[in-house]
């Protein structure tokens, strides 16, 4: 197996290489429980497989307006469970409200009744532990201020089709408020996503909290000894100290020489889903890759991935990012329901006395070495001899694809992992 020394291009320039117990694996593959066996794959139906293809094209437009907030570094967002958030909307939404949500989502001409039941299907398929055999905690609460009262058949159907909570806040008291959000958030991902906001806006609005921790499980897992402190660089600063894990194997991989950057797709548990890590050859900022980014060329890159031994080195880290969406939705066409002053969420609560105030989408995301154990039939064979060389110590974009759905279950960028600040290699 090869990992790579941090340098200032790419590919690096200074190589080692891993050499694995190979005893120690066959007893690791020996005695790895095996993986969860699927059971028989269910026809989506044809309203969840339409919202599937339209929560991708939201994730596009999405990410690309997120993109363009200088504050924001690193991003991650889940279009499956922003769908579903707005879905929650529509459900309790009258008139141009609700419309306008089916507008954003693509689905002006589904009925009510399917958006919802399909949402529903959508996400539980992708998310099912037993058939994908994934770590994915979903937790969706509306707060609303003291005054409301939510009406019972909302709270059915929201229940029924969300798996979405009630709480009633005082926002006036901000510093109470904000904390009972976190604690909330903390307890519903056993502690992965300690912190959703530091301040809550004093208002008369509802505010809909998307609380989530996924774990990625590979595969193939990454063997757990090898795992050491690398640098990873930051474009026009410094670098930071993180844990990088390696190992070699074989994967999807597309170098563009004539954009300057590479992609590589790797299969979690069950084949059902990939990452795809899109990054530049260089440390650079993202947004020359970002302004790429569209669905179409992702397809166009996806259809040119070969199966190729790649030594791959990947950040062993946590993400965890909390975003506002609401103005990013307003920006996309979600007005109606964002202003106080022409929202109709009477549904909710029986009388037009709400509108959404903000959209707090948090997630921890957590990168390890866990996965299926290793095909070691591979090792010491031709077809991982002269890997190709993919090390992501520099920022880079990602998206959890779904195979079977063709929906996007995450798409981030890691711009700033958490590390302590080091010096730069020379």
């Amino acid at each position: 197996m090869f990992a790579c020394m941090s340098s200032r291009g790419f590919p690096p320039k200074r190589c080692t290489m891993w050499v694995p117990n190979l005893a120690a694996l066959v007893l690791l593959a020996t005695t790895a429980a095996a993986a969860t066996s699927a059971s028989p794959d269910q026809v989506l139906s044809k309203h969840a497989t339409t919202l599937a293809d339209t929560s991708a094209k939201l994730a596009f437009s999405l990410y690309q307006n997120m993109a363009k907030e200088k504050s924001v570094e690193n991003i991650l967002i889940s279009p499956v469970v922003v769908a579903s958030t707005l879905g929650l909307v529509a459900l309790g939404g009258k008139a141009a409200t609700s419309s306008q949500v089916k507008t954003l989502l693509n689905a002006a001409k589904v009925k009510d009744e399917q958006l919802h039941s399909g949402l529903a299907e959508l996400l539980t398929e992708v998310s099912d532990p037993k058939t994908r055999n994934v770590t994915w905690k979903i937790s969706n609460r509306m707060y609303g201020p003291s005054s409301v009262t939510f009406v019972e058949d909302f709270i059915r159907s929201s229940k029924k089709h969300y798996n979405c909570d009630y709480s009633k806040i005082n926002f006036h008291d901000k510093k109470s408020a904000a904390s009972s959000i976190n604690e909330w958030a903390a307890k519903s991902t056993d502690g992965k996503l300690p912190e959703v906001t530091k301040v809550v806006e004093q208002t008369d609005g509802a505010m809909i909290v998307n609380a989530m921790f996924f774990k990625p499980h590979w595969d193939e897992q990454f063997h757990h000894q090898m795992v050491d402190n690398r640098g990873f660089m930051l474009p026009r600063s410094y670098t930071v100290s993180v844990q990088m894990m390696h190992r070699t194997g074989l994967y999807g991989f597309y170098d563009d020489k004539t954009n300057k950057l590479t992609l590589l797709s790797m299969p979690l548990a069950h084949k059902k889903s990939t990452v795809v890590v899109i990054m530049p050859h260089q440390v650079e900022p993202l947004q020359r890759l970002e302004k790429m980014l569209t669905r179409k060329q992702l397809d166009t890159w996806m259809g040119k991935l070969q199966q190729t031994a790649v030594a791959v080195s990947l950040p062993k880290v946590t993400m965890e990012v909390s975003h506002n969406l609401q103005k990013h939705l307003g920006k996309l066409g979600l007005t109606e329901a964002v202003d106080k002053s022409k929202a109709d969420l009477s549904k909710i609560s029986g009388k037009k006395d709400l509108y959404l105030a903000s959209v707090f989408h948090a997630s921890a995301m957590e990168w390890d070495t866990d996965g299926n154990e290793m095909d070691l039939s591979l090792f010491g064979t031709d077809k991982l001899k002269d890997p190709k060389l993919f090390y992501a110590d520099h920022p880079f974009i990602f998206l959890v694809k779904d195979q079977k759905t063709n929906s996007i279950l995450f798409i981030g960028r890691m711009v700033r992992p958490k590390g302590d600040k080091m010096k730069d290699e020379l």
